[in-house]
């Protein structure tokens, strides 16, 4: 029980766990929308009973000054499950989590626009060989063709540009932090996502077997309520860096689940674009300290 209570083990945990959420989501006979809904509302509610039993308050006169851009957030978070969901549906896990990890590449070019930052060499570099292993993961022909496996990347990066924003829109709420900006994201995630839910095909439950509702409930309990309560009750004792170094166990284990559990093919040229994809951006993240010998 005391190991549970250690930080860095907290956060293995929940980045391992976030790794295993698709073989979960292929098997909910629901649209990627309502799957969306489904796990904010739930991860809501778990969050809520959180806050009542651990005695924190909202700030509520933080959220009026943070409102909108909360909201957008909330949106953008509630486009990125959807898109990365549809991902799911079209490509390999593997393909579609490395696709989804270009996110952090995207940020990295993105904030010296936004907050006016000069890119360092090692962030230039960084860029570039992660796009070299984006482009060996998706290869030369499958956006072109139109095949299933190029429409899955595709969607893969649509959830990257969305998870960029979210994190980037983050870094503008200053009065909100933590877990209860997650919560409020997703409060402002089922805010959008029940008119878009009810417009483009309703309700499903009742098409859903119990495979399908174990399934749900394991995806909005315990991959989104109880493994955000542990992220951020972790990240809170733990520096930046070390929280995202241990972030990478995430993309990890979805890759090491996709070959090894569901037997999805990756070829070389794939498993080295991913390792350059992860790696660069890991090492855009590490703060490297030349010590001179004295």
């Amino acid at each position: 029980m005391k190991a549970l209570k250690n930080p860095k083990v907290m956060i293995i945990i929940s980045m391992a766990v976030f790794g295993t959420i698709a073989p979960f989501v292929r098997n909910i006979p629901v649209s990627s929308g309502e799957l969306a809904l489904y796990r904010a509302v739930m991860a809501a509610i778990l969050i809520g009973l959180f806050f009542v039993f651990t005695k924190q308050k909202i700030d509520f006169k933080a959220i009026k000054k943070e409102l909108p851009l909360l909201l957008l957030s909330g949106i953008a978070m509630g486009i990125n499950w959807i898109l990365l969901f549809e991902a799911y549906k079209y490509t390999t896990v593997s393909v579609a989590t490395l696709s989804y990890y270009f996110a952090p590449v995207i940020v990295t070019v993105v904030c010296p626009i936004l907050f006016r930052e000069k890119m360092t060499a090692k962030q230039i570099l960084c860029f570039v060989m992660s796009t070299i292993g984006l482009v060996l993961v998706i290869g030369i022909t499958d956006l072109g063709g139109g095949s299933q496996n190029g429409v899955g990347i595709l969607f893969g990066l649509g959830a990257a540009v969305f998870y960029a924003t979210v994190i980037l829109l983050n870094k503008f709420i200053k009065g909100v932090a933590g877990i209860q900006r997650t919560f409020l994201q997703f409060i402002a995630a089922i805010i959008i996502l029940i008119p878009y839910v009810a417009f483009t095909g309703g309700v499903s439950l009742g098409g859903v077997d119990t495979k399908g509702w174990i399934c749900l409930l394991v995806v909005g309990i315990v991959h989104t309520g109880i493994t955000y309560c542990l992220y951020f009750t972790s990240l809170k004792e733990l520096s930046g860096q070390a929280a995202a170094i241990l972030s990478y166990i995430d993309p990890l284990v979805a890759v090491i689940i996709s070959v090894a559990v569901l037997g999805e093919p990756i070829t070389w040229m794939q498993l080295v674009g991913g390792i350059l994809i992860l790696g660069f951006t890991l090492l855009n993240e590490i703060d490297i300290k030349l010590r001179k010998k004295s």
